[in-house]
């Protein structure tokens, strides 16, 4: 096993020509990693922006496995950054920054994604961000950053809304239920003599709707205003499905760069958009507290890849809720 000097030394002959391998961003001494668990050998770990196989790469970028007596660990870390503020003025914006409809608060943008019809590259979050919580119009101004982030229609009108998926919240106007018309006349009628300014209106009420996403896209008001990469994180190649214990990370507007696991899957949950509006959503996936109120709209992405796995949109102190990847580019009919 080789002792810390040995592996200082090794660092110290060997990092200038690691360096100039394509796809190394770094080299340090750490513990080396085998089947996700820290081992107490002392290597050399380089830290690489995308963890390629083997058969992938070309002889001049393969790192070798033992340097001498010190063996080497191969580690993804991603596109190394310097950290900036997700709350900012961006152009061109990357994922992971303040982004919203002009009446909303904030939100988060997710990523670019691509029409499956025409190829038109559009901007990916949620309903609840980029549709007011299917209160938009169609054609509406999207801003980034966001109106709670000092964004505003005259300066940073970046996208108009292109199309949502509807949140079913389980009620609609008006009922033709002759029993449900009676009561509310009557209670008019009550409120009417007694002075009062208020009055009761029938809905009709569904408590078997359920939901799959909380999704919307923008179109660009200049294709070169958006970048195909998400802060911190870097371009995402594809998808790929959630599963229990996978270790998932995401760019928000509030919290900025945060990772956890995945502890439920296919989950059934009730979520508050406020003023006494709730939508149930099934099959989504849970992970721990990795987010806050301005994160939604975040794109999930696996921790050891470059992949999507899904869309986040709710959550609380302890969680964080997000759609399956897959529901949402089938519902807009895009593709990442």
């Amino acid at each position: 096993m080789a002792t810390l000097a040995e592996v200082r030394a090794a660092k110290a002959v060997h990092t200038a020509a690691l360096m100039d391998r394509p796809n190394v961003v770094g080299v340090g001494i750490g513990r080396r990693i085998v089947g996700n668990v820290q081992t107490d050998q002392l290597c050399l770990s380089v830290l690489v922006a995308d963890k390629i196989a083997v058969e992938g790469l070309a002889a001049e970028a393969l790192v070798p496995s033992q340097l001498g007596d010190v063996p080497t660990d191969v580690v993804q870390v991603g596109v190394l950054r310097a950290h900036q503020d997700p709350t900012g003025r961006f152009r061109p914006a990357p994922g992971g920054v303040s982004i919203g409809h002009y009446q909303i608060s904030a939100g988060t943008l997710g990523c670019i994604v691509r029409d499956r019809t025409t190829g038109t590259r559009l901007i990916l979050s949620n309903n609840h961000v980029l549709a007011n919580s299917n209160d938009a119009v169609i054609g509406d101004p999207i801003l980034q950053p966001g109106g709670a982030d000092g964004g505003s229609v005259a300066n940073d009108h970046i996208a108009n809304l292109e199309r949502f998926c509807t949140i079913d919240f389980g009620t609609t106007g008006g009922s033709d239920c002759g029993i449900a018309s009676a009561y509310a006349g009557f209670g008019n009628a009550l409120a009417s003599l007694l002075g009062s300014r208020h009055r009761v209106s029938v809905l009709q009420t569904n408590p078997q709707a359920v939901n799959l996403v909380d999704a919307a896209v923008a179109r660009p008001l200049n294709d070169n205003d958006v970048l195909d990469e998400i802060l911190n994180i870097g371009q995402i190649t594809g998808t790929t499905e959630g599963a229990l214990g996978m270790a998932v990370r995401k760019m928000g507007r509030t919290t900025g760069y945060t990772t956890d696991v995945i502890t439920t899957i296919e989950a059934t949950v009730s979520v508050s958009y406020g003023l006494g509006k709730v939508a149930t959503f099934e099959n989504q996936f849970i992970a721990g507290p990795m987010s806050a109120g301005g994160d939604s709209g975040s794109l999930i992405v696996a921790t050891n890849s470059q992949e999507a796995v899904g869309l986040l949109f709710a959550g609380s102190t302890q969680t964080t809720i997000f759609n399956p990847i897959q529901a949402v580019l089938d519902c807009l009919n895009v593709e990442i």
